[in-house]
């Protein structure tokens, strides 16, 4: 067994067991778990006697709350911005690395799971939501953007869904996430020990997750997403809380709920989301990480991701101080600058071969 803090790597047998194991962080994600995780991944690729990799959570009701803020906090309170992007270039990494491994890569999931932690999930082969599971991608409210591949999966969601994920930083479950193919099967957490030790002894995968499958359900969305469609379909932020403002009958709730939260978050962050969101579909994974690390690298800079993590680690969960505080006065030029503008020591992706 191999350690690194706050998570373990073990063979049992044909499978490689990693195991987040920090709960007392909710299993936060630090650069070197990040590096771990793709040492780890690179050494099994090629490996004879690996069939598979399994994920697991020590934590009761939390998989990964995603990156470790308070890490993010500390450099930010320092100007340290090179360990804040050297933490995203590892994230970033990792996610590429994933994306290359072609063995079973089996995630099991009955808790709550965001953004870092979705990156680390998501990406493989496949993904196992138990009863338990929650999917978010908050960071908007944080001051940041949806990254580690949301510039890639979340456009390609069922209609407008992402955009209205990307945008409201929304919790679903599994029955949402496996009618947006964010997971590949839905099975009983009662039964993870069962995939484990099958993965341990080299039995087909595909042909047990099949069998262990449980129909989740329609979901609490469906019925909502012609006015997510209606909404989340408008071309600018503004638009569609215009849009949503107006809506009528029985999606009135939900669509000024929608708006509602969409306003507590940083107006710079939304906007610069919604960009992702209309570039994403014409990307490939590798080229939406690189356009992540290069935003990431301008917004770590900003008033709004200081402000977005301290709210949250040293305020207490207090309400963060945006600037600017409407959409109005965001440049959007200025928008659309940190996509065009190259970053210091931008993301390089090797060419990694499939199976590394």
């Amino acid at each position: 067994m191999s350690q690194a803090l706050g998570i373990t790597f073990e063979e049992h047998d044909r499978a490689g067991v990693v195991t987040l194991d920090r709960p007392e962080r909710l299993n936060a994600l630090s650069r070197e778990m990040f590096e771990a995780l793709s040492e780890h991944y690179r050494r099994w690729a090629p490996a004879p006697h690996i069939y598979g990799v399994v994920m697991q959570s020590t934590h009761p009701s939390v998989f990964c709350s995603g990156g470790d803020l308070k890490f993010l906090h500390q450099w930010s309170e320092q100007g340290a911005r090179g360990a804040i992007r050297e933490f995203y270039r590892a994230a970033y990494g990792h996610v590429w690395v994933l994306e290359k491994f072609i063995r079973p890569n089996v995630p099991l999931i009955n808790g709550l799971v965001l953004g870092g932690g979705i990156g680390i999930t998501l990406h493989g082969t496949h993904c196992v939501a138990g009863e338990g599971y929650r999917f978010g991608m908050p960071q908007v409210g944080i001051g940041f953007l949806p990254d580690i591949g949301g510039t890639y999966f979340l456009p390609r969601l069922l209609g407008w869904t992402g955009t209205y994920l990307a945008l409201t930083g929304r919790l679903i479950g599994p029955a949402e996430a496996f009618r947006l193919r964010l997971v590949s099967h839905c099975i009983p957490a009662a039964h993870f020990s069962v995939i484990k030790d099958a993965l341990s002894d080299n039995q087909p995968i595909d042909r047990l997750l099949d069998g262990l499958h449980r129909e989740p359900g329609e979901g609490e969305l469906v019925r909502h997403t012609p006015v997510i469609n209606r909404a989340f379909s408008a071309p600018s932020v503004e638009a569609i809380l215009e849009r949503l403002d107006a809506e009528e009958g029985d999606d009135q709730a939900f669509a000024h709920d929608a708006a509602a939260e969409i306003r507590k978050k940083s107006p710079t962050s939304l906007k610069i989301a919604f960009a992702q969101m209309q570039r994403g579909k014409a990307l490939d994974l590798a080229a939406a990480l690189r356009l992540e690390f290069r935003l990431a690298s301008h917004v770590i800079g900003s008033h709004d991701y200081r402000e977005g993590i301290a709210a949250r680690i040293a305020g207490k969960g207090r309400a963060p101080d945006w600037q600017p505080a409407s959409f109005a006065a965001v440049d959007d030029e200025a928008i659309e600058r940190l996509f065009s503008t190259p970053a210091e020591d931008e993301l390089e992706l090797k060419e990694l071969a499939p199976g590394l």
